[in-house]
């Protein structure tokens, strides 16, 4: 009788001790959880982290349910990360299973949608439990401090944008030829020659360019012999050639009461002649020619082999040599155009009166952004068909800041001509709206302009390919070059690059500020914020929230820095 009701008793206890163990699920400790980055660190726009979890031995309740989700709170506001579920061993479902009895480890990865109140915040762990259908409360588990935002230092808007250069030139060069031919075997000038209308017309240039005030001239004659008959015959004839030319011309400029210079030589094969027109021919076989050419450096023996190629030689005779034997006129003339202050009173005065590149290279002869821009705008007006007049104006809105005046300018300049120049700037401005898609798109429009480097260098900084932006950007010395290279921890060469910036601004001061203290150098800390604070006092603000400096909190001139 004892013994059956003994039986029930222990069963029943049994039971309730059991039941009493499966509902406790015990807060989880801090020492079971590591989160990475520690601080957290702002990587192209987001905040990513890796939290590395423990479940201990005898913690997982075998009919426990419980989701994990990382949550990042700051002032007026939090973000979710990805929530992971995880189950006990008795649960049916498809979630992580983790053994009662020995625990487990698990991996949560999340990423957040970076805003500038994440500076200041803090990272916890939030539980959502249950074992069968009851809820477990369990507490939220604080596991990071903050956010490492010196990534977003990077700045589209301060990144060199291309201009469209002009191509003025001071003295324009030009070379204007004329030819007079002779009779095979002859050096005698022939009337016909010398009246035909290239002639006159080249004498008339002279003559202009003489009397032009701004223009400066001189005068070369090269006589030649075709190839064809032997060097010592050639040669001869060569040179009386550029004998009778140069007194005839001697004669001419005299009774034109024009001085100049004249320089006269004369060549006795015209191979390089010869080998020219043969390649802008149709003539047969011109390759074979062209080939015998290149095999035989020895003037008698490439004459012996063309002439072996029966097939051509003839055409050759007819069409090739004839132009071969001639004198050369060749008038070299300078223009020389406008001086700088020319330009620059005339683009006051009366813009009209320069060309496009004038004006253009005007506006590379004033100091201010104002006179600048004043030039482009009035470029616009006299030039609207030249792109670079667009592209350029657009260049002084995007430096005062005016994206949206610049964006409007530069697909002006592009509905004109689509230029790479326009269309880097272009990606410039959609990279300061967050669109690295269309940045990169635009980038790849841009060609091979000058500017490009520096362009994908900013882009690979606010993509958070440290490695790639310090490649790009080479030897550039800018705010966004040094950035690259402090987040590619190569502080030296950072240091370097800030150093030899040539207008530095606050945003100088305060990088220079942020190498100083990740070399623990305290006093360079202090004094490039001052600087930096000096030149921007928004600086004060950054700096009291930026984790670079949380070491510096305790130190005295840091304090009164940042109040």
């Amino acid at each position: 009788m004892k013994k059956k009701l003994l039986m029930p008793l222990f069963v029943m206890a049994t039971i309730v001790a059991f039941s009493s163990c499966s509902n406790k699920l015990k807060p989880l400790s801090e020492q079971y959880i590591k989160a990475e980055p520690q601080p957290l660190e702002a990587v192209a726009g987001k905040v990513p982290v890796t939290i590395n979890a423990t479940f201990p031995a005898k913690w997982f309740n075998k009919k426990a349910t419980v989701t994990i989700t990382p949550v990042l709170r700051y002032a007026g506001g939090e973000a979710w990360g990805t929530a992971y579920t995880y189950q006990g061993e008795k649960v049916q479902g498809n979630n992580q299973t983790i053994n009662y009895k020995t625990g487990g480890n698990v991996t949560l990865k999340s990423s957040f949608v970076y805003k500038p109140e994440m500076k200041k915040s803090e990272l916890f762990l939030t539980f959502d439990a249950k074992i069968k259908n009851k809820v477990i409360k369990l507490p939220d588990l604080k596991i990071g401090d903050g956010v490492l935002a010196t990534s977003t230092l990077a700045d589209a808007a301060t990144s060199t944008p291309s201009i469209a250069a002009d191509k003025f030139q001071r003295i324009i060069k030009e070379a204007h030829d004329a030819n007079i031919l002779f009779l095979i075997q002859q050096a005698e000038l022939r009337s016909k020659e010398l009246n035909k209308t290239e002639i006159q017309d080249w004498k008339d240039l002279i003559k202009n360019a003489d009397e032009a005030p701004n223009q400066n001239v001189s005068v070369e004659i090269s006589a030649y012999a075709s190839p064809d008959g032997g060097v010592k015959l050639n040669t001869g004839l060569a040179e009386k050639r550029e004998k009778n030319t140069s007194g005839y011309l001697t004669k001419e400029l005299k009774k034109q009461k024009i001085d100049v210079p004249v320089d006269a030589r004369y060549t006795a094969q015209d191979w390089e002649g010869f080998q020219e027109l043969v390649s802008k021919s149709n003539i047969q076989d011109k390759d074979l020619v062209l080939r015998v050419l290149s095999m035989y450096k020895d003037p008698e023996q490439r004459e012996k082999e063309i002439k072996n190629i029966s097939s051509v030689f003839s055409v050759l005779a007819e069409e090739i040599l004839p132009q071969l034997r001639r004198s050369r006129l060749t008038a070299n003339i300078e223009i020389i155009g406008k001086s700088d202050d020319e330009i620059s009173a005339l683009a006051k005065s009366n813009p009209k009166a320069l060309n496009v590149e004038e004006i253009l290279y005007a506006a590379t002869l004033v100091k201010s952004d104002a006179e600048k821009e004043a030039i482009y705008s009035k470029a616009t007006e006299l030039y609207p068909n030249d792109y670079r007049t667009w592209n350029n104006f657009g260049i002084q809105r995007f430096k005062a800041g005016d994206l949206a005046k610049a964006e409007e300018l530069f697909n002006k300049a592009n509905s004109v001509k689509s230029n790479g120049e326009s269309n880097l700037n272009l990606g410039l401005i959609a990279l300061t709206k967050g669109d690295q898609a269309k940045a990169q798109q635009l980038f790849g429009s841009a060609g091979s302009v000058a500017e490009l480097s520096e362009a994908l260098g900013v882009l690979y900084l606010e993509q958070g390919e440290y490695a790639k932006a310090v490649n790009s950007f080479g030897s550039s010395k800018t705010n966004n070059a040094a950035l690259a290279q402090i987040l590619a921890k190569d502080y030296s060469k950072a240091a370097q690059t800030l150093n030899a910036i040539e207008k530095a601004d606050g945003t100088t001061a305060y990088l220079k500020a942020i190498v100083a203290a990740r070399t623990n150098d305290a006093a360079g800390v202090v004094s490039n914020l001052k600087a930096a604070v000096a030149k921007d006092p928004s600086f004060a603000k950054e700096a009291a929230q930026d984790l670079e400096f949380a070491k510096y909190v305790t130190n005295a001139d840091f304090s009164n820095l940042i109040k």
